[in-house]
């Protein structure tokens, strides 16, 4: 006898079709729903002027005595310290600019803090499209106003804040969407979660050796998180810091939000307590020196606003023995220049100290010594005119290798330092350890790239931060002799490790683990600040961390909500104050049985053991028995 039945697909082919239907209009949704988003999130075209300082034509006056300061006047004084060009005047702030500045981020940002995370994204979006397709004109302006090279302002401008505009829109909803946490046995009706909510108007007060990304970093990450933000630019580079922050601010607009979001100002000392005080800022981002630290955190603690200190470092590269001499001459010691010497030293988390095993230290003299004897100084920006007969140990501004510094303030300390290391048996091998006078360039602020080694921790220049082009070779008995000597200074900020990952990863490990920074590159320099991870120091380096996940939940208000979970409410389960510990009137509950209830509640949620959890069940029970018999009574 042959069965069959109307339920099976070969009698009823329509069913497969159905089936082939359905796939194809969830497929067709799906698709729809990326492409609108897509949509949604595009970003916008839009332009911001040029400075007429960046045209190839310009040229302007050269200063005789570069200063930041004009004689008889509060105007902050612009110039190229690479050449010495008057680049023109800005205004400083003042306690009333201020003020309004506040004003108008905090009526901006009521608006701003209900956008979704799309439309947020969207005008990260529109930042970064701009930034990529102007790289060169931003990477002028930063050279134009901090004398570095445009190679270096490539990677340490443009670089690392297209890397944070891309992870922050990949990332950013996820580490701010409401995360469920656990909850306990007493407690197993409620659900728990913290959210990340907007704080409302922050405060960046950021340092010049990084013009461009100092000021876009923590605009990137307010933004995101739905607050505004002012931006105080240092005054040594207050010539960009409205153009930059003009590309925030612009990008807002094109995508229909308010520019006031973004604020930007620059002010000289005096005037900046106003603004770390002020009662209207929720959380202040300041990057630059301890003294000033010091400064600002005792004006923020007056209106108790929570501040991410991020200072300087002296951060040790350790070389362990096991590096070959392949990969010591090809690999490490370019890594080592690029870490000692980008932007001519003045990077919070340059290499200041090399930190090397005896055999490593032997090695890396005379290859330090013949990369540090080549560097050309120079300015990348509106080279000066071709002499007829090339001047020795320059190089055209196409091939120079670094920049100029900030300012002369700091050589008369530095000299001193590198004078006080060689009296007490250091080893000079190149450079001359003072100001180099360039022959072209006499008005730029140039100090010559020098090697020393037979450094000891006990010497001044070990312990102090340079923020120059000087390499210091340190000898180390051993890795853990290494370790001590990296440990030796105040600063923790970064380091790097470098050893055979293969033959020596004990010893690698090691040092990542018991070398005190906030941030460790293992073969590599700086590499975590390329990927997205939370970057910060501790000890004499600051705290907090900005950057990552953590950087984006610090600056926000973190909020723990606890509610019934929706079995729970269904159920009429919930907290029910239970008879014996309620408090009404005329009850005469004794006050030990109360404390027994408690207790027995105690050992039930909390007791090891089921014997001891049962023997709480039973206690509570008792308890509430005695406090049903007096209702009763």
């Amino acid at each position: 006898m042959e069965l069959s039945s109307p339920f099976l697909p070969e009698d009823l082919p329509w069913l497969e079709i159905a089936i082939a239907i359905v796939g194809v209009l969830l497929t067709y949704l799906v698709a729809k729903s990326t492409i609108f988003r897509a949509n949604d999130e595009a970003p916008v075209n839009f332009s911001v002027p040029l400075p007429e300082q960046c045209n190839a034509g310009w040229s302007g006056r050269i200063l005789e005595d570069p200063s930041i300061k004009i004689p008889r006047s509060s105007a902050i004084q612009c110039y190229n310290p690479a050449t010495g060009q008057l680049l023109g005047q800005v205004n400083p702030a003042t306690p009333d600019g201020i003020d309004r500045a506040v004003a108008r981020a905090a009526d901006a940002q009521r608006e701003w803090a209900t956008t979704t995370f799309g439309q947020r994204r969207k005008v990260l979006r529109t930042i970064l499209k701009f930034i990529l397709d102007n790289q060169e004109d931003i990477a002028t302006v930063a050279c134009l106003d901090s004398g570095k090279t445009k190679v270096d302002a490539m990677l340490g401008e443009i670089l690392v804040t297209v890397e944070k505009l891309k992870w922050t829109i990949q990332h950013g909803e996820k580490a701010l969407r409401p995360e469920r946490r656990p909850t306990n046995f007493l407690m197993m009706y409620k659900h728990n979660e913290v959210r990340w909510e907007p704080l409302g108007v922050l405060a960046a007060c950021v340092s010049w050796n990084y013009p461009f990304h100092n000021a876009l970093s923590p605009i990137i990450s307010t933004l995101f998180t739905g607050s505004a933000i002012l931006v105080k630019s240092s005054e040594q580079t207050a010539f960009s810091a409205n153009y930059f922050t003009s590309i925030a601010r612009n990008a807002l607009s094109a995508c229909g939000h308010s520019r006031n979001l973004v604020q930007s100002l620059v002010c000289w000392p005096q005037t900046a307590n106003h603004l770390t005080s002020h009662p209207g800022i929720s959380h202040i981002t300041f990057i630059g020196s301890r003294p000033v630290a010091h400064i600002v955190c005792a004006s923020a603690a007056k209106a108790l606003i929570p501040v991410c200190v991020e200072l300087g470092g002296k951060d040790p590269a350790i070389i362990l023995d096991s590096v070959s001499d392949s990969d010591l001459e090809h690999k490490v010691v370019p890594i080592l220049m690029k870490g000692i010497f980008t932007s001519s030293g003045q990077n919070c988390i340059g290499i200041e100290r090399i930190i090397a095993c005896p055999r490593s230290y032997d090695r890396l003299i005379p290859l330090l010594e013949h990369q540090v004897h080549f560097l050309r100084q120079g300015a990348s920006i509106h080279p000066p005119p071709q002499p007829q007969e090339p001047i020795p140990n320059t190089k055209s501004n196409e091939n120079i290798d670094i920049g100029a510094m900030i300012s002369p303030t700091s050589f008369p300390t530095l000299t001193s330092l590198i004078q006080s290391a060689l009296s007490q048996g250091a080893t000079l091998h190149a450079g001359t350890g003072r100001q180099h006078i360039h022959p072209s360039r006499p008005q730029g602020h140039y100090f010559s790239p020098t090697f020393l080694s037979a450094i000891t921790p006990s010497m001044p220049i070990a312990t102090t931060e340079l923020f120059a082009p000087i390499a210091l070779l340190l000898r180390a008995a051993s890795p853990s002799n290494a370790i001590e000597i990296a440990n030796s200074t105040p600063y923790a900020l970064g380091a790097s490790v470098f050893g055979n990952a293969s033959s020596d990863r004990k010893n690698i490990d090691m040092c990542v683990k018991e070398v005190k920074a906030g941030m460790v590159s293992v073969n590599d320099f700086g590499a975590y600040y390329a990927v997205g991870l939370p970057f910060g120091g501790r000890e004499g380096s600051g705290y907090g961390r900005f950057g990552g996940q953590e950087g984006l939940r610090g600056i926000c208000n973190l909020k723990s909500v606890c509610r019934d979970c929706g079995w729970a409410e269904w159920m009429g389960v919930g907290t029910r104050i239970p008879g014996v510990l309620d408090y009404v009137g005329g009850r005469e509950v004794p006050q030990g049985r109360k404390v027994a209830f408690l207790r027995g509640m105690m050992e039930l949620g909390y007791g090891e053991g089921v014997r001891r959890r049962l023997r709480g069940l039973w206690q509570m029970g008792r308890s509430a028995r005695w406090a049903r018999w007096v209702d009763g009574r």
